[in-house]
């Protein structure tokens, strides 16, 4: 599974590995963006990689462009993600917790194994840069979706 995982985050994050040794700039427009799979989000978001893992960094970027009302489903990343927020309002909610509003400039540490999720409010779109960490070959366990009761 872990294996399957990997080679899907491959696929989004572009085959070209980054050098651990030497400066590379991965040119804008590079890597094609590709629409969030159904299963991992609610409405539509738009996913672009920036920097796959490397031996170095075992992280990977990608920025992540909402429309209103879009959202992740209840996930977690076994490393923890960092998200900064470029665009937009977002929201963003940890099980048990109020959910939380997020603007441009913020920036939000989600620490390992937390179940949560993150999106555009209802009425604005929200893009932020996403970072996450691979343990054993994958960097999120995506879970269920998120209710509309739960995302209001």
């Amino acid at each position: 599974m872990k294996a399957i995982i990997a080679a899907a985050a491959m696929a989004v994050l572009g085959t070209a590995q980054v050098s651990a040794d030497e400066i590379e700039i991965r040119r804008n427009g590079q890597t094609p963006s590709v629409s969030g799979k159904a299963e991992n989000f609610t409405g539509q978001a738009v996913i672009s990689s920036l920097l796959p893992p490397n031996d170095s960094t075992r992280a990977n970027l990608g920025q992540v462009d909402f429309a209103p009302g879009a959202r992740t489903v209840w996930h977690t990343h076994p490393a923890g993600q960092l998200l900064i927020v470029t665009t937009g309002k977002g929201w963003v909610q940890e099980e048990g917790k109020a959910r939380q509003e997020i603007s441009p400039g913020d920036v939000v540490w989600i620490p390992a194994t937390v179940r949560h999720w993150h999106g555009a409010t209802a009425t604005s779109p929200m893009s932020h840069l996403a970072m996450t960490y691979m343990v054993d070959g994958s960097n999120v366990e995506w879970q269920e979706p998120v209710t509309d009761e739960q995302y209001k």
